[in-house]
């Protein structure tokens, strides 16, 4: 598969690219170890998890280059083994991610990966969405609201309705499929990019909110 990471990495606004996929394979190697005791992916091959994982993690950059310019806010919603939230982190060392996920085993992963690549960017809550919104400290915090393989879009606006600060939106990963289905349902506020195609994973879209 013919696929240059490193222009991919210099479109998304990366400004060390050479040093971004240098700390994604440490990342890949963090992710084989513990894949072995615990499961968190099947995906740990270094080229397909260049692609299915830090590619595809860094593609919001390309359609909002704003998140590599300032130290924005950004809650990732079910973050899992840490995508996109630890490969935003290694890719913009200003961004402040919150990782937030039901499952502590995948949360614990998130942060020995992160101590293990000194990134000081990352913070892990462990929680419901749902609970998570009624709290005080989560209402109007976030510039950017991630979520990638969660839930529907609808869904996940409802239960994290209060994370975004005036002028921060929902940015979720999705197919062009799942994009047209869910569109449908979110309202006149709501768009989808453009779709891009990554080989190996397909067209993908992002499914946004304007600014709240």
């Amino acid at each position: 598969m013919n696929f240059d990471f490193r222009s991919f990495s210099l479109s998304c606004h990366v400004a060390d690219p050479d040093g971004f996929a240098a700390q994604c394979e440490k990342l890949r190697l963090l992710l084989e170890e513990a894949n072995a005791h615990v499961n968190l992916t099947r995906i740990t091959g270094r080229e397909e998890f260049m692609l299915k994982h830090a590619a595809d993690s860094l593609l919001i950059a390309r359609f909002f280059p704003e998140i590599a310019s300032g130290a924005f806010q950004t809650a990732d919603l079910g973050c899992g083994a840490g995508f996109p939230s630890l490969v935003l982190a290694l890719a913009f060392p200003a961004l402040q991610v919150c990782a937030i996920d039901g499952t502590l085993k995948k949360l614990r992963f998130v942060e020995s990966a992160a101590a293990a690549l000194g990134l000081k960017n990352v913070t892990t809550v462990h929680g419901r969405i749902e609970e998570l919104n009624r709290r005080p400290d989560f209402r109007r915090r976030f510039d950017f609201v991630t979520a990638r393989a969660v839930a529907t879009s609808p869904e996940l606006a409802r239960a994290a309705s209060g994370f975004p600060r005036k002028g921060g939106r929902f940015v979720f990963y999705k197919t062009p499929g799942q994009a047209a289905e869910e569109l449908a349902a979110l309202g006149p506020r709501w768009r989808a990019t453009p779709p891009f195609e990554l080989p190996g994973c397909g067209e993908r879209v992002l499914v946004y909110s304007e600014k709240n």
